[in-house]
């Protein structure tokens, strides 16, 4: 573990490179052709990158293990936070209880889809028309100095300051970007900035959605509330190796470029890895199906013979632990 836990700025720096100059020049090929048909595949690419490989890179930065330099964590952070419209802050305290109570009701804030599922919301999503109104909501009552009720839960008072200011800065820059196509008369600017957390977002909730959506709540084993989906190597690069999700819940100080050797590592203790996207989805889309008329159901996962004990209140059924219940 201690070799696995070992960073290098290296690879993070590699990989962000060719994500930040992959950006480039695609949206200097679309700002080339625009107006054209030909500016459509550049700017699909340039908001792919922009809109979904963004929320990995804000995930692993977020986590302090994408680089071994702790400055380069916050810098990347600080630009992908923006890209996703999330406020560094407050999401980083969320991801924290995320990991801490995973699928537990009422406590896990990041639940992307519960039992039952809300198909309008998650579907909307895939082009951002829930999350960027409610995003863009909330960095307005953070630029007037408010958190909500939930944030106040989590969010200690040491680093409320930091959230009002990140949030006033962004709302001068979104306006200003709005002023740019005003004075312009073209959607151009807001197509670079902002616009692809709508139309560039969909990669960013297919990948998502492998990670929990139709296993067990309240169960407090990894195994059984999270999925590792095997990729091809254009989508790991896309989503920083989030697909070994099960082997990053277990064991979160991994760097993500470490995540296929950990995942050679302690398989033998894991459910096995779904062969693709595809084997995931057969799964995923009848299971949500089904939830939304028997709230009861959930996916269960068998684990190998010989695989490690589960926790004794985790063996797969919904069992609220006495922490969970109270809140």
């Amino acid at each position: 573990m201690k070799e696995l836990m070992r960073r290098s700025d290296g690879p993070a720096t590699r990989d962000t490179v060719l994500w930040l100059g992959g950006m480039l020049v695609f949206g200097a090929f679309g700002v080339a052709f625009w107006g054209s048909w030909f500016a459509v595949p550049f700017f699909l690419a340039y908001g792919v990158l922009y809109g979904s490989a963004s929320d990995s890179r804000w995930h692993e930065c977020g986590h302090g293990t994408a680089f071994k330099t702790r400055w380069k964590n916050d810098v990347v952070y600080q630009i992908a936070s923006f890209m996703m419209m999330r406020d560094p802050t407050t999401w980083r305290w969320s991801h924290t209880r995320h990991h801490t109570d995973t699928l537990i009701v009422g406590r896990d804030p990041e639940i992307v889809a519960m039992r039952p599922a809300r198909l309008a919301r998650i579907l909307g999503n895939l082009f951002g028309l829930v999350d960027v109104p409610v995003a863009l909501r909330l960095m307005v009552i953070h630029a007037c100095g408010r958190l909500t009720a939930e944030e106040q839960t989590y969010v200690p008072e040491s680093e409320r300051r930091k959230v009002f200011t990140t949030a006033r800065i962004w709302v001068g820059m979104y306006l200003a970007t709005a002023a740019a196509c005003v004075l312009t008369g073209s959607l151009l600017p807001v197509v670079l900035i902002g616009g692809p957390r709508i139309y560039g977002t969909f990669m960013h909730l297919i990948y998502g959605l492998t990670q929990h959506a139709g296993m067990g709540e309240n169960v407090l084993d990894h195994r059984l509330n999270t999925r590792t989906v095997h990729m091809n190597r254009l989508n790991r690069f896309l989503y920083w190796n989030m697909n070994y999700h099960v082997e990053h819940h277990m064991f979160p100080m991994v760097p993500y470029y470490r995540l296929p050797e950990l995942h050679e590592e302690i398989k033998h203790d894991l459910a096995p890895a779904y062969p693709g996207l595809w084997a995931a989805y057969k799964e995923i889309v009848p299971a949500v199906l089904r939830q939304l008329k028997d709230q009861t159901y959930y996916v269960r996962r068998g684990l190998p013979e010989g695989a490690a004990p589960l926790h004794p209140v985790s063996d797969g059924r919904a069992v609220l632990t006495e922490r969970s219940a109270v809140a």
